[in-house]
């Protein structure tokens, strides 16, 4: 497994960096089976420490978390424990869809935007209709069954995912809703 360690405008040394790939080593090997490469960033916010750990399967899937501690060590130590219990609870999940996939996950390449928010002023007109573009960058879509796609946006804790759907080829969206249940959109249906 390939690991990438850096820190926002701190620096790391040897000694995180070898406890950083032991622990989450140990913890990747134990529950996934094919772990391709970790990503673990490290800043600082205020008087805590914050860890972003992502690591990526090789059968598409990503699991990340992130957690605040007031010492560094503490702050991995969080974010491997909350991985850790990621990977455990969606552990069968992982072995039930992909015990019949002989190929890794299909990734298409799309653009993705960041837009500023604007400022709720009713009075004010908006100079223009186009919004302002704040970043623009590449990302991954991947191709997957409605399942695995609630399961990767689970895994990931993200509110939204966007995936071609393995059924009709279509793009398709689930999201969480409000409720707490899961919403798809499927356009072709």
């Amino acid at each position: 497994m390939r690991y990438q360690i850096s820190g926002k405008q701190i620096d790391i040394g040897e000694a995180l960096q070898t406890h950083v790939r032991d622990e989450l080593g140990g913890i990747v090997g134990k529950y996934a089976e094919r772990p391709t490469d970790a990503s673990v960033v490290f800043s600082k916010d205020a008087h805590e420490f914050v860890c972003e750990a992502t690591v990526h399967l090789s059968t598409g899937l990503t699991t990340q978390a992130k957690a605040h501690a007031t010492e560094i060590y503490a702050a991995f130590d969080q974010c491997a424990e909350k991985m850790e219990k990621q990977l455990r609870r969606y552990k069968r999940r992982l072995k039930d869809h992909h015990k019949e996939r002989s190929h890794p996950v299909e990734l298409s390449e799309a653009s993705s935007y960041i837009l500023a928010a604007t400022v709720d002023n009713d009075d004010a007109e908006p100079e223009t209709l186009q919004p302002m573009i704040v970043a623009e960058m590449e990302t991954k879509i991947p191709s997957l069954s409605v399942g695995e796609a609630v399961m990767q946006m689970e895994i990931a804790g993200a509110p939204v995912l966007v995936f071609r759907n393995e059924g009709n080829k279509g793009i398709n969206v689930v999201y969480r809703r409000d409720d707490g249940n899961i919403g798809w959109i499927d356009p072709t249906s």
